[in-house]
């Protein structure tokens, strides 16, 4: 019987075709628990900053200066208020989306330009990657920073201004790395073929550079999104952020350091504990990636 059934279903024979690069990345990433804890992180803090005021609402455009400086759990305040009687935990989500939405989209954005860039100046090379190259050795030897301020003070401060504001310089790192892999990548054997088929730059760069580099630019975009919540703590802190009645934890995290020796703990505390969990959850998604897409250290 035993005969008869492996005459019908043969075994799989030796040199049958590994799993999906996709899924032995994806089975890479769950063995990674930083990874895992920095994505349930991720999920916990965006559901609490984007449900969460579906569920407690709370005014957070009429001050109530009748509800000053109340401590935890006084008249129905689990995270107590701030200096003109808003909700501290209101505010808390009400700023953890800002400074979510900033850094997600001014990292993103910062990413496909950076890729754009860099995969166009490493595959053409010549003239267009020495212009390209200096602009950015230009702008990196200055304080990023004190680019930022330096625009926040110019401009009126709103959510779009700050993801314009940080996009526009925060593409030099990715473009640096991206170049690199064109350079790698574009005297490959595939890429030559595919040229002398007749096939153009552009062609080579959609189809050829940015998806080989992909692993890469992903697993940079990650850090560019911590990099750019940190940029809009920092901004909010310094009092280039948005304008009240808007919030961010940079925000609360300036507001809440006078108030601090006052003995108001709470206005301080958590607007900073959730800026260090969010850039944690990121950098540990990061690094998960990296171990993801890098080939070397895949176990399977």
């Amino acid at each position: 019987m035993s005969t008869l059934s492996e005459a019908v279903s043969p075994a799989e024979p030796k040199d049958a075709p590994p799993r999906g690069l996709w899924r032995q990345g994806l089975i890479v990433f769950c063995e990674n628990r930083l990874a895992l804890v920095g994505l349930c992180l991720f999920v916990l803090l965006a559901g609490v900053c984007f449900l969460g005021p579906l569920v407690y609402q709370t005014d957070q455009v009429h001050t109530d200066l009748t509800a000053v400086h109340l401590a935890p759990g006084e008249q129905g305040h689990p995270l107590g208020t701030d200096g003109v009687g808003y909700d501290q935990l209101g505010r808390l989500m009400l700023g953890g989306q800002t400074s979510i939405i900033v850094g997600l989209a001014a990292g993103i954005l910062a990413t496909i330009v950076g890729t754009l860039l860099g995969a166009i100046a490493g595959f053409v090379g010549g003239w267009v990657d020495a212009a390209v190259m200096r602009v950015v050795d230009a702008m990196m030897s200055i304080p990023s920073l004190f680019l930022f301020m330096l625009l926040a003070a110019i401009v009126t401060p709103s959510v779009p201004m700050l993801i314009l504001i940080i996009g526009a310089f925060a593409w030099l790192g990715p473009a640096r790395l991206v170049r690199g892999e064109a350079l790698t990548l574009r005297s490959r054997e595939y890429v030559q073929a595919m040229r002398g088929m007749g096939g153009t730059g552009g062609r080579a760069v959609r189809r050829h550079i940015i998806p080989n580099a992909i692993g890469t630019v992903i697993v940079n975009a990650t850090f560019q999104v911590a990099d750019a919540i940190l940029y809009v703590a920092y901004l909010s802190f310094l009092g280039l952020g948005v304008p009240p009645p808007a919030a961010n934890w940079g925000g609360m995290l300036s507001d809440g350091l006078a108030d601090t020796y006052s003995g108001h703990w709470w206005l301080l505390y958590p607007p900073g504990i959730a800026i260090i969990l969010i850039v944690l959850a990121f950098n540990f998604i990061g690094d998960g990636l990296r171990d993801a897409f890098e080939v070397r250290l895949r176990r399977r």
